[in-house]
């Protein structure tokens, strides 16, 4: 899938992303159930168009692009105290380990770094070995884990100070 002839942009979401973006996530998520081993449901399957253009309107919603294909997306909530929350983080399957996903997290860092961003948080499942390696080699660290969820999540801390 790597060719260095692709056009590769990441921007911004607008509301007529939300489609790509609940498939992305559906397919992403689908993936990280099994590669988790989580039983039940995860919310990030169940949510609407409705939701996802509702996340657009109110965080800051970033897409990737690969030949202007949507092929990846990340959402991130702000809070007034300096952090920040990461969610819904994927990328399609078939685009995986092509830089999508860097390439998502340097402009979410770019971002947090203009918005004096102090702390970015986010959960994953502990046991989604290549996910934790991802995110430990973005300058993530594991802040705690509960299992509040019915498997074992890391919250996951990266320090912009």
């Amino acid at each position: 899938m790597h060719d260095d002839h692709m056009i590769f942009e990441v921007r911004g979401a607008d509301p007529e992303d939300a489609q790509a973006i609940k498939e992305i996530t559906k397919e992403a998520f689908l993936k990280y159930i099994e590669l988790s081993g989580i039983q039940g449901k995860v919310a990030a399957i169940e949510e609407s168009l409705e939701d996802i253009v509702q996340d657009i309107k109110t965080k800051h919603v970033f897409v990737a692009y690969i030949d202007h294909v949507p092929v990846g997306s990340v959402r991130v909530e702000i809070f007034e105290d300096g952090t920040a929350y990461f969610s819904r983080f994927g990328v399609r399957l078939v685009y995986q380990n092509n830089g999508v996903g860097k390439a998502l997290m340097n402009v979410v860092d770019m971002h947090m770094k203009q918005l004096k961003v102090k702390k970015l948080l986010l959960h994953t499942a502990s046991k989604f070995f290549s996910l934790m390696r991802f995110y430990y080699g973005r300058g993530f660290y594991v802040q705690s884990t509960t299992q509040d969820r019915g498997y074992i999540r890391a919250s996951l801390c990266k320090d912009y100070e």
